[in-house]
């Protein structure tokens, strides 16, 4: 084999490494795309679905019943420091709610029993509404006894 020859098989040997890792990475990346995993690395076993994880976020709307501005805002970052996922806040249809209530928008009671008792809002105020037109676990509803809520404590 000349030296020329030999340079050649050279580079075609590097020029099929390269393109043999080039190809393994694409194929990790479809592989990835297609199986995702949580936190800890575990792949899904359905291509498209998400980890256990994401079930247990509780996503809630703050809605002001009272008419006082900033009462949204207030029970917003308490929850958000609390682990709930808030995505919107808003205004009740009216500002003459007495007492403030959770609704339970999914058909879940315990969920939304488990935020009146982080909020203080007793437990009889927690009633069930289940629409499709709500994509939220549960609204918050304030209303004028907002002051005696733990976001205020």
């Amino acid at each position: 084999m000349t030296e020329k020859e030999t340079s050649r098989s050279s580079k075609k040997i590097a020029l099929n490494l390269l393109l043999a890792a080039v190809s393994a990475f694409v194929l990790y990346q479809v592989y990835a795309i297609s199986f995702p995993s949580d936190h800890n690395g575990n792949r899904s076993r359905e291509a498209g679905t998400t980890a256990s994880p994401a079930k247990n976020i509780v996503q809630i709307d703050v809605l002001n019943g009272c008419g006082v501005s900033g009462t949204g805002q207030k029970v917003t970052s308490f929850l958000r420091a609390s682990g709930y996922d808030v995505v919107d806040m808003g205004n009740y249809k009216t500002f003459d709610v007495k007492q403030s209530m959770v609704v339970d928008r999914c058909g879940n009671a315990d969920i939304a029993k488990k935020i009146a008792s982080d909020l203080g809002i007793d437990p009889a105020n927690v009633i069930q509404q289940i629409s499709p037109e709500y994509f939220v676990t549960a609204s918050v509803v304030l209303g004028k006894d907002f002051k005696t809520l733990r976001a205020w404590k």
